[in-house]
């Protein structure tokens, strides 16, 4: 029997910040990838983002804190795109077509997004767009 296709999902920063920081349903998308049941997708410019988010000071996070979890819970599991696709004008929120880049080069299956503007959008291509949980329901 063969095995199952592996998603290649992208997660928007919210998604990416609450998955990793806070125990909650959110945080089951961490055991997702580290199970190697889905393939989390990242580019330069959604990591940069990544980056400058989890360092805001509402999350008290140490610089040792924030160069541990990227060292140890995203980069050995995200593979990073070159975001060649370059998308733009197509979400209300001109932040949010990075992720569009990166899901589109990339092959992407999904985006995971709490982003209800975004997530109206329902389909880019052959991407989906869906909320965190529709998403998880997937696994159940």
């Amino acid at each position: 029997m063969g095995e199952k296709k592996k998603l290649k999902v992208v997660l928007d920063t919210n998604v990416l910040v609450s998955a990793l920081l806070f125990k909650g349903e959110l945080s089951k998308i961490v055991d997702l990838w580290e199970r190697d049941r889905i393939i989390p997708l990242i580019s330069k410019e959604t990591f940069d983002e990544f980056k400058k988010v989890i360092a805001y000071p509402k999350f008290s996070l140490t610089g040792n804190e924030i160069k541990t979890i990227i060292e140890e819970n995203v980069l050995p599991f995200f593979e990073v795109v070159e975001a060649n696709e370059v998308i733009k004008d197509v979400c209300k929120d001109r932040d949010d077509n990075k992720f569009l880049s990166c899901a589109v080069s990339a092959g992407a299956d999904y985006i995971v997004t709490g982003d209800r503007e975004f997530c109206e959008l329902g389909k880019f291509g052959r991407v989906k767009i869906i909320t965190p949980l529709k998403f998880l329901k997937m696994f159940d």
